[in-house]
């Protein structure tokens, strides 16, 4: 018998998809953010083109539903630390996919310094060495709330755990060669 679920696409494609300038956007976010191939980016932009559209529809509403719909959108955007405390709808029309991008768990981890590069922070992540509060998350595409933004460790039974890892050294000896250098010039 076959699995009775029903798979669905997670993404939409763009309208021109072979667009000289989306091409060489599309390679230069997913070198940028260590993404697996162009379906992780797509899956974030059509996430991002949901909000947006939530905004716009939004404006052709009665006032006191439009307050309510923009409220729920502020805040939802706001915990996953997108915006800000005093945004307002059009900062929510203004987004890019970047600023999805950054709250993504591979990007979080490279970001806080757990990982050299975004491509051995997604290795980090798949093999388990990275836990989110008291879980361990091991899905680099995760999207990370700004109250777990602090929460973001490494395992304690991971190898990575332990303070002598060459990783830690590597780390250690490129940021203080990294800030020398700039002291230096």
């Amino acid at each position: 018998m076959g699995d009775p679920r029903r798979f669905r696409k997670k993404y939409e494609n763009p309208f021109k998809p072979w667009d000289r300038e989306l091409l060489y956007e599309d390679l230069k976010l997913i070198g940028e953010y260590g993404l697996k191939n162009k379906r992780e980016l797509r899956r974030v932009a059509t996430i991002l083109r949901k909000i947006r559209d939530v905004a716009r529809r939004s404006f052709g509403l009665p006032e006191d539903e439009r307050r309510k719909i923009v409220a729920e959108l502020l805040n939802k955007l706001y915990k996953m630390g997108v915006l800000d405390k005093d945004a307002t709808i059009d900062d929510v029309l203004k987004l890019e996919v970047k600023d999805l991008l950054e709250r993504r768990l591979q990007t979080l981890v490279y970001r806080k310094g757990l990982a050299k590069s975004i491509y051995h922070a997604r290795q980090m992540v798949v093999h388990r060495h990275i836990m989110v509060g008291d879980r361990i998350v091991d899905r680099p595409s995760a999207f990370i709330s700004r109250e777990d933004e602090d929460k973001i460790r490494i395992n304690p039974n991971s190898p990575y755990a332990d303070p002598n890892h060459p990783i830690w050294r590597e780390v250690t000896e490129y940021v203080e060669g990294g800030e020398s250098t700039e002291e230096e010039g």
